[in-house]
């Protein structure tokens, strides 16, 4: 549906996009993810003809973008950050505007009309001004507007930028519902954004692809080791030191540190012990449980460290960060940073 293939782009000195190549198949909802500046909104801009590559090319549906930009552009719904509404004008108003520019021939604007206000939930604000519309109701507008020629491609840059949650939410909804019949190219620099519409994730980073795949397949091929958080009690005379070697013996454990936050009882001889698992080991939770007791070491509290993709977006933007992850165990998760 959308094929880029080494496209470049410069302004002076800057290289803004740097030979980023990708396709998206029929009814795939791909999120381009990246930090502001990283070429993003001028890959978009490339795919949907408001410029032009200095090289590499661009196809919408086998259409070419620079040498069929009509044939192109018709294929193709694109609503960007700042949607092009106009204050003065009544949804209906506005809408009947948009498919006159877009070529929807007269006897099917009523219907085109309609069939927008459905999709994007507008039904009752058609005699509405758009002026007087909240954020939330304007952006729907500006989505009926790029849907109004029913494009079986349709392009978001920074969908739900300026919203409030309850917006967001709503905006995100609207989104699902969208992607069932569209083919789907959604810019942002919000991670969450990304991470609950889209079934494909591309990160960004001075103007380069740095990372291209499902969810599942980035955080399944994340680099590094599988890390455990274990809180254990051992004798306070013992310290954690006693605790450290303990699971440090355990077959597969690379290394074990204390965790720069210790729980609030330790001096009850509760400590918290950051382990680290040797490349290709699988899931060492039991074997750690099994050496504790072993010991007579009491656990309460055993974490195993998974990657997201906010921490895959962190080192691939800048490796020097701390990487915030999810943590899993005992049936829950919550959010933690590893020192």
């Amino acid at each position: 549906m959308i094929s880029v293939r080494e496209i470049r782009k410069s302004f002076g000195p800057l290289r803004a996009v740097d030979g980023v190549t990708f396709e998206l198949e029929p009814g795939q909802v791909a999120g381009l993810l990246g930090p502001n500046g990283a070429g993003k909104s001028t890959t978009i801009r490339m795919i949907t003809g408001f410029l032009g590559p200095d090289s590499g090319s661009i196809e919408i549906m086998g259409a070419d973008i620079a040498e069929s930009a009509s044939l192109a552009k018709s294929r193709l719904g694109y609503l960007p950050e700042q949607a092009p509404i106009y204050p003065e004008m009544s949804v209906s108003g506005y809408l009947k505007h948009r498919a006159k520019l877009l070529g929807v021939e007269s006897g099917s604007i009523k219907g085109a009309i309609g069939r927008a206000v459905d999709l994007c939930r507008l039904t009752g604000m058609e005699k509405r001004r758009v002026g007087h519309l909240s954020k939330g109701y304007k952006q729907r507008v500006g989505l009926a507007g790029a849907l109004i020629h029913d494009p079986p491609v349709l392009v978001l840059d920074e969908p739900t930028n300026g919203l409030d949650p309850s917006q967001i939410r709503e905006s995100r909804s609207l989104i699902r519902d969208l992607a069932e019949n569209k083919t789907m190219l959604i810019c942002s620099h919000i991670l969450p954004e990304i991470e609950r519409v889209c079934d494909r994730v591309m990160i960004m980073n001075q103007g380069r692809i740095r990372a291209d795949g499902s969810p599942s397949e980035l955080i399944e091929g994340a680099p590094g080791p599988e890390r455990y958080v274990v809180e254990i009690r051992t004798n306070p005379s013992a310290g954690i030191e006693h605790c450290l070697r303990t699971l440090a013996l355990v077959p597969g454990v690379a290394s074990t540190i204390a965790s720069a936050e210790q729980p609030e009882d330790h001096a009850r001889g509760w400590c918290r012990v950051v382990v680290d698992a040797m490349e290709g080991e699988g899931d060492l939770r039991e074997a750690i449980a099994g050496a504790a007791a072993d010991k007579g070491l009491f656990i309460r509290e055993l974490s195993r460290k998974r990657a997201t993709l906010e921490s895959i977006f962190v080192d691939l933007i800048d490796p020097s960060k701390d990487v915030r992850l999810t943590t899993e165990g005992n049936g829950a998760e919550h959010a933690g940073v590893i020192s």
